[in-house]
């Protein structure tokens, strides 16, 4: 299971782990200002931030699963099998919107935006779409922290359209949808980050642990598998 975390002192951290059982290829790849994207239906950028993260580099092309720009604005994509869903492409002259392609939405995003703030206004007049890199490279099933060190916000899309969650807690994983995974934080209300002084508050801590394993049992909402 894939999770993503942002934390922040006097400074700002993003990171996410990668739990796949074998690598694909990627690898730290730095996107310099004047790197050419050419976006599958909004056409060529020539001049944008620059970008630091890890990659699958196909045809010269960086396929960021993470990544940060030079402004300090970090994104991620998640594993989401079972509940992504995008939409299809149109042509142009249909939509008054920017059509972005699932493979190009991290780039897409922070080649132009300085902050949370910035992207939310991009994501409002957005359509994700299902558009394949190739034929090679199927599009994945993903959703999305973008973080800054003000705030912090998740985008999920799914068969009802297009979500954007204010993330509170700074962490992300693959399933439930958020709110689910907002919900599930309950089972840990009586958590705290000391010690605990007797027997008692260590075994009532241990029930909370056993009533989290029970209801992860229930697959209420469908389970996420890494591939």
């Amino acid at each position: 299971m894939c999770t993503a975390a942002t934390y922040k002192t006097k400074d700002f951290y993003m990171g996410r782990t990668l739990d796949y059982e074998f690598s694909y290829g990627e690898q730290i790849t730095i996107t310099p200002r004047n790197y050419e994207f050419d976006f599958r239906f909004s056409g060529k950028i020539k001049s944008h931030y620059a970008l630091i993260g890890m990659a699958f580099v196909a045809e010269g092309y960086p396929l960021y699963y993470d990544a940060v720009n030079e402004k300090g604005l970090g994104m991620a994509g998640l594993n989401f099998v079972g509940n992504a869903a995008y939409e299809e492409a149109l042509p142009e002259d249909e939509t008054e919107v920017s059509q972005v392609a699932q493979f190009e939405f991290i780039p897409w995003i922070l080649t132009q935006c300085a902050t949370v703030a910035e992207a939310r206004e991009k994501l409002a007049a957005m359509r994700l779409t299902g558009t394949a890199f190739s034929e090679q490279l199927p599009t994945a099933q993903l959703h999305w922290i973008i973080a800054d060190k003000d705030s912090c916000i998740v985008v999920e899309s799914m068969k009802d359209g297009l979500h954007v969650y204010d993330n509170p807690v700074g962490v992300l994983t693959n399933n439930p949808p958020f709110p689910g995974q907002m919900f599930a934080l309950n089972n840990y209300a009586g958590v705290s980050r000391k010690q605990p002084e007797s027997l008692q508050e260590y075994y009532s801590l241990m029930h909370i642990a056993e009533e989290w394993v029970e209801w992860e049992s229930l697959e209420i909402f469908p389970a996420s598998q890494d591939l």
